[in-house]
C-alpha cells in the first residue's frame, strides 16, 4: 500500500474554486486506479470521480461531473481535484485513493462506478469548507 498525503483544502467562499492535490509517497507506476471521494459526519462516504484501469477511463460520482474534474496530468503519482462554484453543501473531508487492478476492476469499469473496493490505499483527509 501506497502512503497518501491531500493537500490545498480550506475554506473558501460560495461559488469559488479549489484544486486539492493528492501525492504517493513512493512511485505510484504499478497503480491504475485513481479517485476522489468525501464525506461529512453522518453521511456515508460518495465517490466523486476516478480514473480506472490502464486505458484510464474516468467516471464521476451522481452529480459530480458539472463541477468537479479529477486528473493526474499524466503522472500516477499525483492526482488532482479540480473544484468550481463551490457550494456550502460540498464541505466535507475529501480523500484520495489509489489501487492496482484487480478482477474487480473490471467490473467498475463496466458499471462506470467508482467502487471503494478497487482501492487499496488511502489518504487521512484533507478539509473544505465552503462558507462565507
Amino acid at each position: 500500500q501506497l502512503q497518501l498525503v491531500e493537500s490545498g483544502g480550506g475554506v473558501v467562499q460560495p461559488g469559488g474554486s479549489l484544486t486539492l492535490s493528492c501525492t504517493a509517497s513512493e512511485s505510484a507506476q504499478n497503480y491504475y486506479n485513481f479517485a476522489w471521494f468525501r464525506q461529512t459526519p453522518g453521511r456515508e462516504r460518495e465517490a466523486i470521480g476516478c480514473i480506472i484501469g490502464a486505458a484510464a477511463q474516468t467516471f464521476y460520482g451522481t452529480n459530480m461531473a458539472a463541477r468537479f474534474s479529477i486528473n493526474n496530468h499524466g503522472d500516477k503519482n499525483t492526482l488532482y481535484l479540480h473544484m468550481a462554484d463551490l457550494e456550502p453543501e460540498d464541505t466535507a473531508t475529501y480523500y484520495c485513493a489509489f489501487g492496482q487492478i484487480t478482477l474487480q476492476t473490471t467490473m467498475a469499469q463496466m458499471l462506470g462506478r467508482c467502487m471503494e473496493s478497487i482501492f487499496d490505499s488511502w489518504g487521512q483527509g484533507t478539509r473544505v469548507v465552503v462558507s462565507t
